[in-house]
């Protein structure tokens, strides 16, 4: 069984950032140790990644805070976690699920067929559930699951939402306290 990680959005803007939350910055060690436990070439790493037009933009109107602007420091991934991630293919996406992460996950299952794919970062009730939704659309034979210990979300209620509306859809939760 190959495994598969995904890392979402754990760049600075959603930890200690515009966005950030102290929820956020608590499971930046989890979401280290989690790493730790893949080879390098399975891990696939998102990052949120706008422009100066953003707040002209549908996202932008709707959540009016300027965050994750490609080339600054709130859009780096923090430091703790790029350090582990030297060989990581890296998908910028405009908003909150990649189209691309989906077809190339695709592609591996394809000629491997038996895969699990397991996401964690940030943040869980936009990032985190899209990006599953969309993978478990694409695959819905294959296993995806979620370390609630390795995500957070805006708030903690939309957190446990997203969490619910997942294991629904049926992904995997794991990692809850």
């Amino acid at each position: 069984m190959r495994k598969l990680l995904v890392v979402v959005d754990m760049q600075n803007d959603f930890i200690d950032g515009s966005l950030g939350t102290p929820e956020a910055q608590a499971i930046v060690g989890n979401v280290r140790n989690k790493i730790r436990e893949y080879d390098q070439s399975d891990i696939f790493v998102t990052m949120d990644t706008h422009g100066p037009e953003y707040m002209s933009t549908q996202e932008g109107r709707n959540l009016p805070v300027m965050h994750c602007v490609k080339g600054t420091e709130g859009w780096q991934i923090r430091e703790e976690i790029r350090e582990l991630l030297p060989d990581a293919k890296i998908y910028e996406k405009p908003t909150f699920g990649s189209l691309a992460l989906a077809k190339d996950l695709a592609d591996i299952a394809v000629w491997r067929k038996d895969i699990e794919i397991e996401l964690v970062g940030l943040c869980t009730d936009i990032c985190v559930v899209s990006n599953a939704l969309l993978i478990k659309a694409v695959m819905p034979e294959v296993q995806i699951s979620v370390d609630a210990s390795c995500c957070a979300g805006v708030t903690p209620e939309s957190h446990k939402a997203a969490l619910d509306t997942m294991r629904m859809c049926q992904v995997r939760i794991t990692g809850e306290q």
